[in-house]
């Protein structure tokens, strides 16, 4: 068996190039480690309701609690920082106040996951719910909204919703003599 053996500044010149080869796959598969340790919020907001924005609401769900930073918010866009602490795959509504009419809602929160639901609110009673198991009527709790004297959808905004219900409904009719065909 013949081996070669290499030059001195071949050998010399290995030892750099294995040990920059070795730093670089450290610190690659270093890298992401450390930025799994790093803080998620947005700059300058350590907690949703932090910086005094009376709008921007936390709810800590578990398995048999629903509880908001705050009952009341004023009109105008409202954000909801949902955080499941529960072991339950948890659900998040804002009904109007007779409890059936779903304002806003957001789904499937697995545990230990934050979502938002953001939506614009008006002045009014509202209900909200957390759904710990996404079943049966959730964790209710009134909740009212201020008039913050924010203007409501102008006019053109109410004609792209009056078209799109519309659009919705004629897309749902159905006629019973097209049950056969």
């Amino acid at each position: 068996m013949i081996t070669t053996r290499l030059s001195r500044r071949a050998r010399l010149l290995s030892l750099p190039v294995r040990t920059v080869i070795l730093l670089s796959t450290g610190t690659v598969l270093t890298l992401p480690l450390l930025a799994g340790c790093t803080e998620n919020t947005p700059a300058g907001n350590t907690d949703a309701n932090a910086g005094g924005n009376p709008r921007a609401l936390t709810v800590q769900a578990t398995d048999s609690e629903c509880k908001l930073s705050a009952t009341t918010a004023p009109s105008g866009n409202i954000t909801f920082a949902v955080t499941n602490s529960g072991s339950k795959v948890t659900e998040f509504y804002l009904y109007g106040d007779d409890g059936k009419r779903v304002v806003g809602e957001v789904e499937n929160i697995g545990p230990g996951i934050t979502r938002e639901l953001v939506l614009k609110a008006e002045p009014g009673n509202y209900i909200t719910a957390c759904k710990p198991g996404m079943a049966g009527d959730g964790i209710r709790a009134p909740f009212s909204v201020s008039d913050s004297g924010d203007q409501g959808a102008g006019g053109y905004d109410i004609q792209l919703v009056d078209r799109a219900n519309d659009n919705y409904r004629n897309t749902w009719r159905i006629s019973p003599s097209s049950w056969w065909r």
